[in-house]
């Protein structure tokens, strides 16, 4: 990579919008501060943060499924209750944003702003009403399901597996996705099936975002998003994140590079245009040692993280510049995109 598109990427860093849809921190905040630390975020991830020039995080909760269904509620309940004590111990550096000018805020201000996400409702069981609580909790972005079944809809598998007939959206999967429309929440369909995929493009009225997805046609998973999907998803006005798992962004670990992921930006740019790309780069170099054997099971292959940390964004942001894309285009997909979907779905 040439010095001057690396000089240039800095540039850019330092005075974008630039914001992560999706980022699984908040599990491992949750396990530290319970061994009694505390700003773990201040301590462990804002340099990082800092080092890309992040303003925005889309902070994930996920609940693995070995506390499921019985621990669902509490575990998401105790990440969430994390982040809001971080913030109380860090106000000068952290935000929980709730609406856009929350965002312009905490740029403003020189903090990073965080927007609560569930990663899949299993969290809610089937009490609709507990999506409300999620709101009034911060929670903007919703993922209906991770990959494996739960009372809205089927996840999408990593690889194949022994299983009677898959479904799409249940019917408490339609009011989930009214009552989100209502409060002003995005709906992510990131690790949805097929199926359930088309039933939210049918009952959606509000841009969708897919959080955490690449191309499919450029690597054959079904975590992936076909061009059908691209396009259906633009058509909402929506946005897709770039997902920097190695097993989501070629089919070999050689070929999983950031120029690798750069071709699915490329893909999707080339279906429906620069204006539906953003970052959703699912790090989880981190996190690895607090995913359960049976999870692991599931992946075609052990993935590692193809961009290594926020700190060194720019070497994605360069990579765009050097291929011929503007610091408009780099600007949008750093962020801009993102956040007119946000302001267009949030009340």
């Amino acid at each position: 990579m040439e010095k001057h598109w690396e000089e240039a990427a800095g540039r850019i860093h330092a005075r974008a919008l630039v914001a992560d849809a999706h980022f699984d921190l908040l599990m491992d905040v949750e396990i530290q501060r319970k061994r009694g630390r505390t700003r773990v975020i201040e301590s462990d991830y804002l340099p990082e943060f800092v080092r890309g020039g992040v303003k925005t995080i889309v902070a994930a909760v996920f609940v693995e499924s070995e506390f499921l269904p019985e621990m669902g509620l509490r575990k998401a309940l105790n990440q969430i209750t994390a982040l809001h004590a971080e913030v109380a111990e860090s106000p000068d550096r952290l935000m929980i944003c709730r609406t856009m000018q929350d965002v312009e805020r905490a740029v403003a201000e020189n903090k990073l702003g965080f927007v609560l996400s569930l990663e899949g409702v299993e969290p809610i069981g089937d009490d609709l009403t507990l999506v409300r609580t999620f709101y009034e909790l911060g929670v903007r972005s919703i993922g209906l399901t991770w990959s494996r079944r739960n009372y809205a809809a089927d996840g999408s598998h990593y690889s194949k597996v022994k299983e009677g007939k898959e479904g799409g959206l249940t019917a408490f999967g339609v009011q989930i996705l009214e009552e989100a429309a209502r409060l002003g929440i995005a709906i992510d369909v990131s690790h949805i099936n097929d199926s359930g995929f088309w039933d939210v493009i049918a009952f959606s009225e509000k841009p969708v975002i897919a959080s955490h997805s690449n191309a499919r046609s450029i690597t054959d998973s079904s975590r992936n998003l076909t061009d059908e999907q691209i396009r259906a998803i633009a058509a909402t006005n929506g946005v897709i994140g770039l997902n920097a798992a190695s097993m989501f962004t070629a089919d070999t670990d050689e070929r999983s590079t950031i120029a690798g992921l750069v071709d699915h930006a490329e893909h999707i740019i080339k279906l429906v245009g620069v204006e539906h790309v953003c970052l959703g780069l699912d790090l989880c170099d981190p996190f690895m040692k607090y995913i359960s054997p049976e999870t692991i099971a599931r992946f075609p292959r052990v993935p590692f993280d193809v961009v290594k940390g926020h700190g060194q964004l720019a070497a994605l942001t360069a990579e765009l510049l050097q291929r011929g894309y503007s610091e408009s285009d780099a600007e949008k997909i750093l962020g801009k995109n993102l956040m007119r979907v946000f302001a267009s779905v949030w009340k």
